[in-house]
C-alpha cells in the first residue's frame, strides 16, 4: 500500500485543503470594514461663503451665507438703517466668497435745487473702479497702477478669468500686499 512518507504527504496535503477552505469560509462569515467611501467633488466644495457687509446697516460685519446667496440676502441679515440706499445697489446680484457689500447713506436732495433729480434723492456714486471690466485708462486711476501694471491686470483677467475678490491681484505680477492696501478701498470686483 502506501509508505510512510505517501502517507505523511497526504497528511500534509490533506490539512492544507482543510486549512484553506476553513480560511475562505471564516473570510465570507466575517464582516469586512467597508471600504472608506470616495468624496463625490460636489461634496467637497465650499457651501457656504463669508461676506463683509458694511455702510448704513445695524449689525455691519462678517457673515456666512450659502453659496448662491445674492447681496439682499447679506443686507438683510446686516440690517439696513432707514438712511439705507438700497436702490443704489444691485440686490440681485450673487455674492462671492470674500467680498464686501457696502450699503450707502441716502443723500439728502440739494440744497440749491439745481442739478440733475434734485427734487428726488440722489443715489451715491460708486467711484470704485471694477478690475473686471476697466480698461487700462481707468485701471491706471487706481493708485500705484501705471500703464503696465494695467496691461498686465488685463492680460492675467483674459488668461484667467475674472478675478473673485480685490485680493487676486496678489496674483498679478507687480503687486504685493502693500500696493494691494493702497488700492483695496477704491476697487471692485463688481
Amino acid at each position: 500500500m502506501f509508505g510512510r512518507r505517501e502517507q505523511l504527504a497526504a497528511l500534509v496535503l490533506a490539512a492544507a485543503i482543510v486549512f484553506g477552505l476553513g480560511y475562505v469560509y471564516a473570510q465570507s462569515r466575517a464582516k469586512l470594514p467597508e471600504p472608506p467611501v470616495l468624496q463625490r467633488a460636489q461634496e467637497n466644495e465650499q457651501v457656504e461663503v463669508l461676506v463683509h457687509v458694511a455702510g448704513e446697516v445695524a449689525a455691519p460685519g462678517v457673515y456666512r451665507v450659502e453659496r448662491g446667496a445674492r447681496v439682499v440676502n447679506a443686507v438683510e441679515m446686516a440690517r439696513p438703517l432707514p438712511s439705507a440706499d438700497l436702490q443704489a445697489l444691485n440686490l440681485a446680484a450673487p455674492l462671492q466668497d470674500g467680498q464686501k457689500v457696502l450699503v450707502p447713506r441716502v443723500r439728502p436732495p440739494d440744497p440749491e435745487g439745481v442739478g440733475p433729480g434734485s427734487n428726488a434723492p440722489a443715489a451715491p456714486v460708486d467711484s470704485r473702479i471694477n478690475i473686471n471690466t476697466a480698461d487700462r485708462a481707468e485701471l491706471e486711476r487706481l493708485p500705484g497702477i501705471g500703464p503696465s501694471l494695467a496691461e498686465r491686470i488685463i492680460r492675467y483677467r483674459e488668461q484667467n478669468g475674472p478675478f473673485s475678490s480685490v485680493d487676486d491681484l496678489k496674483n498679478v505680477s507687480g503687486i504685493g500686499e502693500k500696493r494691494l492696501e493702497g488700492l483695496r478701498d477704491m476697487a471692485t470686483t463688481y
